[in-house]
């Protein structure tokens, strides 16, 4: 029961602690904060950082903002080794603050040990309004494989839908190349997830890209190419030879394009297909002249 606490404490002062705008630091109970400025040699990224991808153009309009503001919002650290820090949050403001040719930035120093970093970290991140969904999806993957989270759980604990957390988790199945296409920016998860499952999933998505379709179109486009695999499987599926003999029989006999169409329950019909009157009459007389 405290570790649940704990765990929803920290999902609640995220914001206050990693807002976009400089506010006070709530201590948390057992943990010790204090500020700091160190030198930017003494960072070193965060091992557990759930980010696989920072776009340089982002970071370098950063680095703009920073060299002339200067680094406002500090980075949230942990001690490592003698004089040295592991950044917990703030890794993207710390590359910027490189390229702005900053020797010294401010930190906010927590006492965490190894899985409240992990646990902090990924929170952090989902939590950020720029995280693509991919990041999004490996991070609530971490928290169910590391912390023995469920859906339910992470429902709640984030704040989101269970359906959310479920759609989110199921971009992870997606091809490779597709997951480099939403990290560069290139496909949304809207654009994306109709592509889960699919065989020509690649294929679609460099269509998608080339045709610059909307979210609305893929669905259409995926609803089409299910229909002719639907109809491709049903004119493979094999017919019972006894129905193929009696259909060539027919045939024969009234040397019209017949076909037979059976049914689950034994029932069926017959089609016989004929091109002008006089072949409706033959077949009429041969199917009345016992009558």
């Amino acid at each position: 029961m405290a570790d649940e606490k704990a765990k929803k404490g920290l999902g609640r002062g995220l914001m206050s602690l990693f807002g976009d705008q400089l506010q006070e630091v709530p201590i948390k109970q057992n943990t010790n904060s204090s500020y700091l400025v160190v030198s930017i040699s003494d960072l070193e990224r965060n091992r557990f950082q759930p980010r696989t991808y920072f776009d340089e153009k982002k970071i370098d309009e950063l680095a703009i903002s920073i060299k002339k503001n200067g680094l406002i919002q500090p980075i949230a650290v942990r001690p490592e080794k003698k004089g040295q820090y592991e950044i917990i949050a703030g890794e993207r403001r710390w590359l910027a603050a490189q390229k702005a040719g900053l020797h010294d930035v401010p930190v906010v120093v927590l006492d965490l040990d190894d899985t409240q970093t992990l646990e902090l970290a990924i929170i952090e991140n989902i939590q950020r309004e720029d995280l693509n969904s991919i990041e999004e999806a490996k991070g609530y993957d971490r928290l169910i494989k590391e912390f023995n989270f469920d859906h339910e759980k992470l429902s709640e604990f984030m704040g989101k839908s269970r359906s959310h957390i479920s759609n989110t988790l199921r971009l992870l199945t997606l091809p490779a190349e597709i997951i480099t296409f939403v990290n560069e920016g290139r496909l949304t998860a809207g654009q994306v997830r109709p592509l889960v499952g699919r065989f020509n999933a690649v294929e679609l998505a460099h269509s998608i890209i080339n045709e610059k379709l909307t979210a609305r179109s893929i669905e259409s486009l995926v609803k089409r190419e299910k229909e002719k695999e639907d109809q491709k499987f049903k004119s493979k599926k094999k017919t019972d030879p006894n129905i193929l003999l009696a259909q060539r029989r027919i045939e024969e006999s009234t040397g019209l394009n017949t076909k037979i169409i059976s049914q689950k329950n034994r029932s069926g019909k017959v089609i016989i297909k004929f091109s002008n009157v006089e072949q409706f009459e033959m077949l009429s007389n041969l199917l009345t002249k016992n009558n």
